[in-house]
């Protein structure tokens, strides 16, 4: 019977996320997450072929954690215009609840070298950010965006603006003010609410 895995493989990716959170991307190193845990090298190379893999899938598990709350907040809403401002809130809500990977959410997947990923995490990438452009497809058709113009709103509403409120928190060093989600939502309105005059 062979033995348990004493070190858990979310274990090792949450010590890789707070390197990264620390660090960056650069601070994510084979070595790094197995001195952060107490680990022996094996321990990683037996789950991650290398480092590659071990960005890659911090850099997956992270963003599928947040789409996860993400798609669901927008669901949960019949009205479109809710289900935008409910996406906004998400965004400050989650990155104060996982202040870390908010922080590493602030990079790219480029960042984390996409470019050298397996045929395997590039795929489960590619579905993730295809899903994603679905999703804010179908709430622009909602919300009556037909034009480019009126689509970039959308996002900007829903993602791009409430990123910046995290953003520019986060890089300063300071927690999320209690507001933060408020004000998120209240910018989304307006914008949905152009949007829907149009």
């Amino acid at each position: 019977m062979a033995r348990p895995a004493r070190f858990a493989t979310d274990q090792l990716l949450d010590a890789a996320v707070r390197l990264a959170a620390a660090s960056g991307p650069a601070g994510v190193t084979m070595s790094a997450v197995a001195q952060a845990v107490g680990a022996p090298s094996g321990s990683l190379y037996h789950r991650f072929p290398g480092r590659n893999a071990l960005l890659a899938e911090v850099w997956l598990r992270t963003v599928e954690r947040f789409q996860e709350g993400y798609f669901a907040a927008i669901a949960a809403e019949a009205d479109a215009g809710q289900a935008g401002r409910a996406a906004a809130r998400h965004v400050i809500a989650w990155s104060r609840a996982h202040p870390e990977e908010a922080a590493l959410l602030l990079y790219g997947a480029e960042d984390f070298g996409r470019a050298a990923w397996s045929e395997e995490h590039a795929q489960r990438a590619d579905r993730g950010d295809l899903r994603v452009r679905s999703t804010l497809g179908s709430l622009a058709k909602s919300l009556g965006a037909d034009e480019p113009r009126d689509s970039e709103r959308v996002v900007l509403a829903v993602v791009d603006l409430p990123l910046s409120v995290v953003r520019r928190h986060l890089r300063a060093g300071r927690p999320l003010p209690a507001h933060a989600e408020d004000l998120a939502e209240e910018a989304a309105a307006a914008l949905l609410g152009a949007e829907s005059r149009r």
